[in-house]
């Protein structure tokens, strides 16, 4: 298997007023292609630090992040935002879709960034739609659809670039139980397709269906069960 995710020593720290607070403290982590890993940890541990990180969303104080094979943790923000693009589908807790932009338009969108032509945007996106089970809701609005099918659009985005990770933070969070279950076997069959996955939660019934769980206290990793069976 190769790596997708390689770091070794990431610090954080943050400026507060006079004092600086360290968030992440050293932290070494591999994470391999087509792995499917579940992020958890307390209020104040470090997970959302650590997944903005990944993210390319922030970089690190010190230390190493490869993305593959690429070291992301010293690229400038116009770097970050390209890799972010290609390589990076996030699905966000609040969906964060265009409300004045149709279903297809919301899922094509990273495309434009990425500079497909478009009737190939069309094209994808449509594919992707059907994929996700909305193939009857293209020219829908975010107003015009439920929660469950925001989300929905939403992981059709994340999908759309055929990126390396799929980055979910709290994916369930603004979801009922019902619907939480239809996302999650969504991204459950994501990464049956061969997708590396990483969901950030703290329910633990969410962090189940992953094949790995890697907990986070105090800027530290305090257990991870790579290598231990999760659930069968």
């Amino acid at each position: 298997m190769s790596l997708v995710i390689k770091i070794r020593q990431i610090t954080r720290d943050f400026r507060m007023g006079g004092e600086i607070l360290k968030v992440l403290k050293g932290l070494d982590l591999d994470i391999e292609r087509g792995e499917y890993v579940a992020l958890m940890g307390p209020s104040g541990s470090g997970k959302s630090t650590l997944m903005n990180i990944l993210g390319c969303l922030d970089t690190p104080t010190s230390g190493l992040y490869e993305l593959n094979g690429a070291n992301v943790s010293q690229m400038s923000d116009d770097d970050l935002a390209e890799i972010r693009n290609k390589e990076i589908g996030f699905v966000f807790q609040t969906f964060n879709l265009l409300p004045r932009t149709t279903a297809l338009d919301n899922v094509a969108l990273p495309m434009i960034y990425a500079g497909v032509g478009k009737a190939d945007r069309i094209k994808r996106a449509t594919e992707v739609l059907h994929d996700v089970g909305l193939a009857d809701r293209m020219d829908h609005k975010p107003s015009e659809l439920s929660g469950g099918q925001r989300q929905r659009v939403a992981v059709g985005r994340a999908l759309v670039n055929k990126p390396s990770i799929i980055l979910a933070d709290e994916p369930t969070g603004n979801l009922d139980s019902k619907t939480s279950e239809e996302i999650m076997l969504l991204i459950d069959a994501i990464h049956q397709a061969g997708n590396t996955v990483i969901v950030v939660t703290h329910e633990e019934e969410v962090a189940s269906r992953a094949k790995r769980i890697i907990r986070l206290r105090d800027g530290q990793i305090e257990s991870d069960t790579k290598g231990v069976l999760v659930n069968g």
